[in-house]
This record gives C-alpha cells, sequence and structure tokens, in this order.
C-alpha cells in the first residue's frame, strides 16, 4: 500500500485560518520555524478580531 505524501510542516508560508467542524483552526508561521496552531470557536475568534482591530486600526 502507498501512503500519499505529507507537507512539510515548516514556518515558510502564508497564515493560514480553517474552519475544521464546529472550529476554527489559525496557524501562524514562527520566527525559527514551525508554526503556531490555535484552535477557537467562533466567538474566540469575533473577540480575537475586536482585540486585532483595536490595535490595528
Amino acid at each position: 500500500m502507498q501512503m500519499a505524501a505529507m507537507k512539510p510542516r515548516t514556518g515558510d508560508g502564508p497564515m493560514e485560518v480553517t474552519k475544521e467542524g464546529r472550529g476554527i483552526v489559525m496557524r501562524v508561521p514562527v520566527d525559527g520555524g514551525g508554526r503556531l496552531v490555535v484552535e477557537m470557536n467562533a466567538e474566540e475568534a469575533t473577540s480575537l478580531l475586536d482585540a486585532l482591530k483595536g490595535v490595528v486600526g
């Protein structure tokens, strides 16, 4: 049986936000390689959006 190729998990690449089931998953590249992966619900995502808008404008 042949296995599918897996994508390398590096810090390279853009930030990604996807909806997975009932949750929202955000993957943020970090310095030194790797990714910060955060899973949140819709309420938490809205709170994050409001907090970012307060800082960014």
